[in-house]
């Protein structure tokens, strides 16, 4: 929205209808601060307010943030109808730890961007590619402890340091992934699935989930969980962790 504003833009953000509340007060907050009104504008909806936005002709151009389908669908329409599009799909985000890493200081900004928003955000890492077993093993034994500590809570609890999933659907689908991945032959060290929140038994709550000696043929590697779930991968060399990560089809791209 601020790139487009400051290019001389009016925008219009559509925010998911399971997430209507924080953009309302972003917009509140864009008007305390001066903006002009109607420069950008919140329009709540579903599917097919997006597509009544592609189709309109005073609409320009499009950008999202979606699974991959649903960010090829956008893409497509957008382009089809001759306007500019830019949109962002799935995501598989890798940190890479090397064997002189910090691992004080990584296992706690591992944590943060693994298991903060409940690992709900695009940008979240989702997979520890750790170079050599003895770093992976050193790393977990500084990770688990901090991992086990993390307070669930609700969203409005100043001091929680996760909330609940956005929906008993998607709780489903990430404690479904879960499972597959110990089915598949990975290792579960730390198991989050039974976490029931004492004040709100029926809240959308799971527990953080830790899994080690995943493979790369595995579904908890291949897809995004997009739920507070950290895989780790090891390999050898720094050499074989690129590899790793540009040829996964979700990769972020190294050099």
């Amino acid at each position: 929205m601020i790139p487009a504003i400051a290019c001389g833009n009016t925008f219009i953000l559509k925010p998911s209808e399971q997430n209507p509340s924080a953009p309302i007060r972003l917009l509140e907050l864009l008007n305390e601060a001066g903006l002009p009104p109607g420069v950008a504008n919140c329009l709540q909806g579903n599917k097919g307010t997006v597509e009544q936005l592609l189709a309109h002709p005073d609409v320009a151009a499009f950008t999202a943030v979606a699974s991959t389908p649903v960010a090829q669908s956008i893409y497509s329409a957008a382009t089809a109808y001759g306007k500019r599009a830019h949109t962002f799909g799935g995501a598989k985000n890798h940190c890479v730890v090397m064997p002189d890493a910090d691992l004080e200081q990584a296992a706690s900004a591992i944590i943060g961007a693994a298991y903060g928003s409940a690992g709900e955000r695009c940008m979240a890492i989702s997979v520890v590619v750790a170079v050599g077993n003895q770093t992976a093993d050193a790393l977990i034994a500084k990770m688990a402890p901090q991992i086990r500590s993390i307070r669930i809570d609700a969203g409005d609890v100043t001091d929680a340091d996760m909330g609940p999933l956005i929906s008993s659907a998607h709780r489903e689908r990430v404690l479904a992934a879960v499972t597959k991945g110990v089915q598949e032959g990975a290792h579960l060290i730390i198991d989050g699935r039974d976490f029931t929140h004492p004040q709100y038994p029926q809240g959308f709550f799971m527990g953080p989930c830790l899994f080690d000696h995943v493979s790369e043929h595995m579904s908890i590697y291949q897809n995004e969980v997009f739920g507070p779930v950290l895989a780790i991968v090891r390999v050898d060399t720094f050499e074989e962790a690129l590899a790793l990560v540009n040829k996964h089809q979700y990769g972020n791209g190294t050099a």
